[in-house]
């Protein structure tokens, strides 16, 4: 079982390709190019009434790059709705060395101290590419999901690619495009060369939209409610529903 190279992996998502595995003990990965592309525009997201009140609730709080292990662990996990997970060593350990590298991140859903829900993914340019998700309460992931979308919008991001469509991502706002039509999302997404072995050996972070701009505007609204990229999910609500 060989290493995923960082270098290459961030290549092959700048060229719209991404790793799978059969099985969480699958020896080997391969690699994933869908004739048929899940994306979820950010101008679109569905924000149902029922997660609006979730998120001004109280119920949970948020967080970023907070627990990106664990959040990948718990993705990989069996679940009642997913018995097999694609998540083997490989791709665990590849996602590891990218999120060290800065260009892996997660969003955390807490009930209190225990972590309900989340996702992760990959950041390059003007696009992050969603990896997978979790749900251990009811509405968790789909807080996680608003996280992100108002983190992106915030920070001037472009394409949220979700690799599959599936009907919990469709009921949020997820659609399907034709390859041909991803492709030049992700051209304009991702403007630059991706980096080279050499740049992550030297710590060249990643560019292109502001990810932390979503924290900066949160803390500047109450600085105690919002503090190191996790506060209150009224300020995700907030931010989906402003109109200026």
């Amino acid at each position: 079982m060989s290493a995923i190279d960082p270098a290459l992996l961030l290549r092959a998502y700048a060229s719209g390709i991404f790793p799978m595995a059969d099985s969480a003990d699958a020896p080997d990965v391969y690699w994933v190019e869908p004739e048929r592309r899940g994306i979820l525009p950010l101008d679109r997201f569905h924000l149902a009434k029922s997660l609006a009140k979730t998120l001004k609730s109280g119920t949970f709080t948020t967080s970023v790059d907070r627990a990106f292990a664990d959040v990948i662990s718990l993705c990989g996990a069996p679940a009642p709705d997913r018995a097999e997970t694609w998540i083997n060593p490989q791709i665990r350990d590849a996602m590891l060395l990218l999120h060290q590298l800065g260009y892996a991140h997660s969003v955390e859903v807490w009930a209190d101290d225990a972590l309900v829900g989340g996702l992760y993914g990959v950041r390059l340019g003007r696009a992050f590419f969603g990896e997978s998700m979790f749900s251990r309460a009811t509405n968790a992931s789909k807080v996680a999901l608003a996280h992100l979308v108002a983190r992106m919008r915030r920070g001037g991001f472009t394409l949220l690619d979700c690799q599959f469509i599936t009907p919990h991502l469709a009921s949020l706002g997820a659609i399907e495009i034709s390859q041909q039509d991803y492709l030049a999302l992700l051209e304009s997404a991702v403007v630059s060369p991706p980096p080279s072995a050499g740049a992550l050996a030297s710590g060249v972070a990643a560019s292109g939209a502001d990810w932390s701009a979503f924290d900066l505007w949160a803390g500047a609204e109450a600085p105690d409610a919002w503090a190191d990229g996790g506060g209150s999910p009224w300020f995700i609500w907030q931010s989906l529903t402003q109109t200026s």
